[in-house]
């Protein structure tokens, strides 16, 4: 058949003997859902869906196994809003760049169901398999769905340090731990011996890794951790009153939103609180900042990372074309920390004689 002619399920039914509805079914992936069909005239169409250009329909083209050229990108949190867009347009950034760099598509899945703030991955529309592999985004991913992920052997790598499935997620991350105990390490220079944290729950690997680094430099340095957590339920305003009287000379506020909202607090309340008290942000806006204050702070390295979890995608691709087969024996998942920048700022100076 020549390649300029368009082939249409009409002529993919004629060939393979069935029904029009059937190649419909076969190509919807509902063999199974509004009839039975049997495997062998399944395998019949798709056969015949190989020899044909008929392949160059991206749902074809999944259906046989052939590549769509195709990069899934899956957000557990919605992507567009004010506060999300801080986190997610300059990872989008880095990953639209690396796509257009292998010659990609991006396909942005958005039609599964939020459910408490966040995206299920499984559910009974699932998508994921038009794209030949996927990036997954967000703060928290459910372990059970990543290691449900792994076991269908569909390719996909995460942004952000994952422990679930016994450590064995692809990933491509930030090493917290380390830019924090840097950070806490010349708070002890300075002189700081009491330390504030205002941080998110514990709930993100992300989160763990930001007060882990803390934690150590103040246990060697012989430093106190004063400890409270924001959340939807609890504000600034109530975590800072709960460790204010510690009187710790310097904070680190692992949100920037809260940082914010920590320097008006405590500007509005110099006679409770010291000038000369330093505040550290473990994180950076995106935008530029919505305050006046030049803080002390974190920035991660979101656009490298999207663009490296593109690559570590792209090479898991090309090594499963080289052998189609999925091995048990294959090597272990590309698990990759990049190093965050010290924003020097003027927030972080010397304690009070």
């Amino acid at each position: 058949m020549s390649t300029t002619t368009r082939v249409t399920q009409r002529m993919i039914a004629d060939m393979a003997g069935v029904s029009q509805s059937t190649v419909s079914l076969v190509l919807n992936g509902k063999a199974d859902e509004a009839r039975r069909i049997p495997a062998a005239t399944r395998d019949r169409v798709l056969e015949v869906i190989r020899e044909t250009t008929y392949v160059a329909n991206p749902v074809a083209r999944s259906l046989v196994g052939a590549a769509t050229g195709l990069i899934g990108v899956f957000t557990y949190e919605p992507a567009f809003p004010n506060r999300s867009s801080d986190f997610y347009t300059p990872l989008l950034t880095g990953i639209e760049s690396a796509a257009e760099g292998v010659g990609a598509d991006l396909l942005l899945f958005t039609s599964t169901p939020v459910v408490d703030g966040r995206r299920r991955l499984f559910h009974e529309s699932n998508r994921l398999r038009l794209a030949d592999g996927c990036i997954l985004l967000g703060r928290e991913m459910d372990p059970d769905e990543l290691e449900r992920l792994l076991d269908s052997t569909y390719p996909f790598v995460a942004i952000g340090r994952r422990e679930a499935a016994d450590g064995r997620v692809p990933y491509v991350g930030v090493d917290y731990v380390s830019a924090t105990h840097a950070l806490a390490v010349r708070a002890l220079e300075l002189g700081h011996r009491r330390f504030g944290l205002l941080r998110l729950p514990q709930t993100a690997e992300s989160s763990r890794d930001r007060r882990a680094g803390i934690v150590a430099a103040a246990a060697a340095g012989s430093a106190t951790v004063a400890e409270a957590e924001v959340t939807p339920n609890r504000t600034v305003t109530d975590a800072w009153a709960s460790i204010r009287s510690s009187r710790p000379s310097v904070v680190f506020v692992e949100d920037p939103a809260d940082a914010h909202e920590l320097h008006a607090r405590l500007a509005a309340d110099r006679v409770a609180v010291p000038e000369d008290l330093s505040v550290v942000v473990l994180g950076e806006h995106n935008r530029a900042a919505d305050g006046p204050a030049d803080f002390t702070r974190l920035r991660a390295p979101r656009t490298e990372l999207g663009a490296r979890a593109v690559r570590a995608l792209t090479d898991v691709l090309e090594a499963r074309r080289a052998a189609p087969a999925p091995s048990t024996s294959a090597g272990p998942p590309v698990q990759e920390l990049l190093d965050c920048s010290l924003v020097r700022g003027a927030t972080l100076v010397a304690p009070a004689v």
